[in-house]
């Protein structure tokens, strides 16, 4: 299998992957570290847990998030034109085909999922490839393609993994003291496992919300530079964004908790702590990306 692809390489990306990387595993070992001190005599007991939920999260993850988003895969008989667009794709970048799937959903959206480039789907839902021209779906496939390319899917699984962990050991802990009663001579520490908990989940979350809008930049631009067609994936992109306030909010909000996974968010926020919050990065910054493309292109 092909270890390389003519996707554009994006050293920042590489880069702040690797940081982030480093920071959440710091965080990691401190907050491991501080549950084996709080817990000196289930040392055991936290090793399993978090081997146990490591695992879940690394080789489940994706499949639950397919699963709920409804994704089926399809051949190329059930579906001719989504097969050619990721076939010419794959053939222009240099990369083994994924899977193919479809998500029966009016959310005009697509998404990758997949722990390694061989366990990959790309998947399409109806609504997307009803709204969209061939170039502009193209645009948009390609940037899911890029997210296996770069694996930033296993990369933003690993890293979404810390905050897994002090969830569930603040509710673990909270659940602890509630079964104990609030007079039990350990009530301190049982106060301290949650605020630390609380701490390292804020932070491991703040973390992969900063790669994850880099990452989404860093597929825009590669798609961009693969279909040489800036416009294209613009042009999707306010389609997409405009087609999303006439979508039921009941299905907005089902949808929401999966925006990492998203082409793009199913909401998204002007404000400030919005921004700072959330797993996209404006529209407007993903356009003015795009238009620099074009223009470094000398396209109009």
């Amino acid at each position: 299998m092909a270890t390389r692809t003519r996707f554009a390489p994006d050293r920042g990306l590489t880069g702040r992957m690797v940081g982030t990387m480093f920071l959440i595993g710091l965080l990691y070992v401190v907050f491991v570290g501080v549950l084996i001190a709080l817990l000196q005599g289930a040392w055991l007991l936290i090793v399993l847990l978090v081997g146990g939920l490591f695992l879940a999260q690394f080789y489940f993850s994706d499949r639950i998030a397919a699963y709920s988003l409804g994704a089926r895969e399809v051949t190329p008989e059930q579906a001719p034109e989504l097969h050619g667009a990721v076939d010419r794709l794959c053939a222009l970048a240099d990369m083994p085909k994924p899977k193919v799937a479809i998500a029966d959903s009016d959310l005009p959206n697509a998404f990758a999922t997949g722990r390694s480039r061989d366990k990959a789907v790309v998947c399409a839902t109806t609504g997307l490839l009803r709204r969209l021209e061939p170039e502009e779906l193209e645009g948009v496939l390609a940037h899911e393609l890029s997210h296996v390319a770069h694996r930033d899917v296993a990369v933003m699984t690993i890293a979404a993994f810390l905050g897994v962990l002090a969830g569930t050991v603040t509710r673990i802990a909270l659940w602890s003291g509630l079964m104990r009663g609030g007079g039990d001579r350990n009530a301190p520490l049982l106060l301290l496992i949650p605020l630390v908990s609380a701490l390292v989940y804020a932070l491991s979350f703040l973390l992969t919300r900063l790669l994850s809008r880099y990452r989404e930049l860093s597929a825009d631009r590669a798609a961009a530079l693969l279909t040489g067609r800036p416009s294209s994936l613009a042009a999707a992109l306010t389609k997409i964004t405009g087609q999303m306030g006439r979508i039921p909010t009941r299905d907005l909000r089902r949808a929401e908790p999966f925006n990492a996974f998203f082409f793009a968010p199913a909401f998204s926020s002007r404000q400030s702590l919005g921004r700072l919050l959330s797993s996209h990065p404006t529209l407007e910054q993903r356009l003015d990306q795009l238009r620099r493309i074009s223009a470094q292109l000398g396209q109009p």
